[in-house]
């Protein structure tokens, strides 16, 4: 297992996937998206017509289920069944359903499996890891563990603007309805023990980024010491 783990918590819109993808490149580390694997979950779903609301039947979908991640940030792709789903993973009809798959218990146990066997395979020095539990259940242990928030309004404003063919207005219902689904699974909106609440309301990416680099390199020159 790679040696330097980050763990990046937060709610929807608060720029997880893009600021730990950046921070990943600056630091030479792997780099993976939790999010993407309950998408694409909730993509292979709807390709199949399993009905979502139907707990058990998402749950048997897992063992068709065969999903790829390019970990390295300079290689980013998802991939279900041998399928290039990197950008249908992003359109509105996913991003509407992913919350029905998200919330079983079943979904999450299986994923943090998956999620900690691609960590284990990481050859870099370190992998920054983002998504909505990953600093208590994930990787509770790792040596980074930040919480990646902003204001509501300015998550909207970013997650409309990663998502295709969504109004502001849609953007905001279904950011609002996602959180409220997740938090009933996970609590993504208060910092843990030891770790570090980092508000990005008044930063602008690169400072955001810059702020998870010197995060970690503290982190490094302390364990050398």
């Amino acid at each position: 297992m790679t040696e330097f783990v980050v763990a990046i918590d937060g709610p929807a819109g608060s720029g997880k996937s893009s600021v730990s993808r950046a921070s990943a490149r600056v630091l030479g580390f792997d780099y993976q998206d939790t999010g993407a694997a309950y998408r694409a979950l909730a993509w292979s779903c709807l390709a199949r017509g399993v009905d979502m609301l139907d707990a058990s039947s998402v749950i048997s979908a897992l063992a068709g289920f065969e999903y790829a991640i390019g970990i390295d940030p300079d290689n980013y792709f998802v991939r279900v069944d041998g399928i290039d789903v990197t950008d249908d993973i992003r359109e509105p009809p996913v991003s509407a359903a992913v919350s029905s798959v998200a919330k079983i218990p079943e979904v999450r146990a299986f994923m943090v499996d998956l999620f900690r066997g691609i960590i284990a395979d990481s050859e870099k020095p370190g992998i920054v890891v983002e998504g909505r539990d990953i600093t208590t259940v994930v990787a509770p242990d790792a040596r980074v563990r930040i919480l990646l928030t902003a204001s509501e309004q300015v998550r909207i404003g970013r997650r409309s603007a990663e998502l295709t063919g969504e109004s502001a207005e849609s953007t905001a219902r279904q950011l609002s309805s996602r959180d409220a689904q997740d938090s009933k699974v996970v609590d993504f909106l208060n910092a843990a023990d030891g770790v570090t609440t980092l508000d990005s309301t008044d930063l602008d990416f690169p400072q955001t980024v810059d702020a998870v680099v010197a995060l970690v390199r503290r982190a490094q020159a302390d364990t050398q010491t």
